[in-house]
């Protein structure tokens, strides 16, 4: 945890909000002793606290001076991505290639202290590691992991995931992209939909089907011919994040991109399992955020002549959010705890994304609440929380095709439509 001096009183709290300049609460709160209501810190390691204070200090010290103008403008701070690979948050539970060999737990509090800046940093890291990393270790040859892990580890060069489709979201074993065979080379066909950096992309990692049908993992490098991607405008949700469109129409890759070992939709889903797992820990700094943020703007917020904590109302807000936060922390707790000891099955990674994103967006709403009028400001994080989180709630499984899955599991029975 935060040594004392970076406790704040209401007093305290009350002298910085007025003070000039955004996110004065914010600071306040990020200065604050994290929420840990049940000493969930006593079941960390040195190794895990040390990951997760160097995260910490990266978002406060960082990132939080790019994050509102960046979400304003509705891009990435590209200078970022460098630092956030030197500082190891790509992929770190691997060990190979340069990645930094923690526990997944710590993986996890690395994410939970990015999302609490913003989700648009844990989703770079996600897409970077979880994703792109993550498909090229797992499926790729010791040739290929030279050529192309070091370069995405460090930051130095930018990863993307090719799944989704325009008309394939929640069923990827849909997909059109295809990738037909021609001599030493493979021709792409088809389209992808928002997918996280593919305009910028170094190493996209394309998942398409075969002449056989079955669906295979293809990296396709920047400048190949016949692709094309586009940025998703209009966004007022994950505005820090770069999202594309692409197309590949008759896009040349030689015979050796193809990763020869992902045979199957069980190969990027995978994939998506190591993600859904760090979202299930970020989500819950976000939460953490909100809740901070509330907590000390009803502290210092009077009206009827008392500061609106005192309010029954208020006070059961926020006992919600730390009953469910708390909730959340023990549950992304014993999930990585189970990934630890290889025992943890995807369904249950499903339970957790599921809960903990639904979690989240409601403490963001909560907290919006509390705010009032100035809520709906950028000046405090909920709001901006609260956007991001309608998208998280969204990609890597809905909230809804996760409760089939779960259902599925303790059922026997698919309800999934076909």
């Amino acid at each position: 945890m935060l040594e004392n001096k970076h406790r704040y009183n209401c007093s305290d709290l009350i002298l910085l909000i007025g003070k000039s300049g955004h996110n004065t609460v914010e600071f306040a709160a990020r200065h604050m002793t994290s929420l840990d209501y049940y000493n969930i810190e006593e079941l960390l390691t040195d190794e895990e606290r040390g990951a997760r204070d160097r995260a910490r200090r990266f978002v406060q010290e960082e990132a939080m001076p790019e994050i509102v103008p960046c979400h304003r403008a509705g891009k990435f701070p590209d200078n970022l991505i460098p630092r956030m690979g030197e500082l190891g948050f790509f992929a770190p539970y691997l060990k190979e290639h340069g990645c930094a060999g923690v526990s997944y737990t710590a993986f996890g509090l690395m994410m939970q202290e990015l999302e609490r800046g913003d989700s648009g940093l844990r989703s770079l890291a996600s897409v970077q590691g979880a994703l792109s990393i993550q498909a090229i270790h797992s499926f790729g040859t010791p040739e290929q992991h030279e050529r192309w892990l070091p370069g995405l580890v460090s930051g130095k060069t930018i990863g993307c995931f090719a799944l989704t489709e325009h008309g394939h979201g929640s069923d990827p074993a849909g997909m059109e992209t295809h990738a037909k065979r021609d001599g030493d080379h493979y021709i792409l066909n088809g389209s992808k939909c928002w997918i996280g950096n593919a305009s910028i992309a170094d190493v996209k990692v394309v998942w398409a089907k075969d002449d056989d049908g079955h669906v295979g993992g293809f990296i396709v490098e920047k400048n190949a011919p016949g692709f094309r991607a586009q940025d998703i405008e209009g966004k007022f949700s994950l505005r820090m994040s770069r999202t594309s469109e692409c197309w590949f129409e008759n896009c040349r890759i030689p015979a050796e991109n193809r990763l020869p070992e992902a045979k199957g939709l069980r190969a990027p889903l995978s994939c998506l399992s190591k993600a859904r797992t760090s979202i299930s820990w970020g989500v819950i700094g976000a939460a953490i955020d909100c809740y901070e943020t509330s907590l000390a703007y009803a502290k210092s917020r009077n009206q009827f002549d008392q500061p609106i904590a005192s309010f029954q109302l208020v006070q059961e807000k926020l006992v919600w959010m730390v009953n469910e936060i708390t909730k959340a922390q023990l549950l992304a707790l014993r999930l990585t705890r189970m990934k630890e000891a290889g025992a943890a099955r995807a369904e249950q990674i499903s339970l957790a994304k599921r809960n903990n994103v639904q979690m989240a967006l409601e403490c963001a709403r909560k907290a919006r609440d509390i705010l009032g009028a100035v809520g709906i400001t950028d000046r405090y994080s909920p709001i901006r929380h609260m956007m991001n989180l309608e998208s998280v709630n969204t990609y890597e499984g809905t909230h809804d095709i996760h409760t089939l899955v779960v259902g599925r599991d303790i059922t026997g029975i698919n309800a999934f439509g076909g």
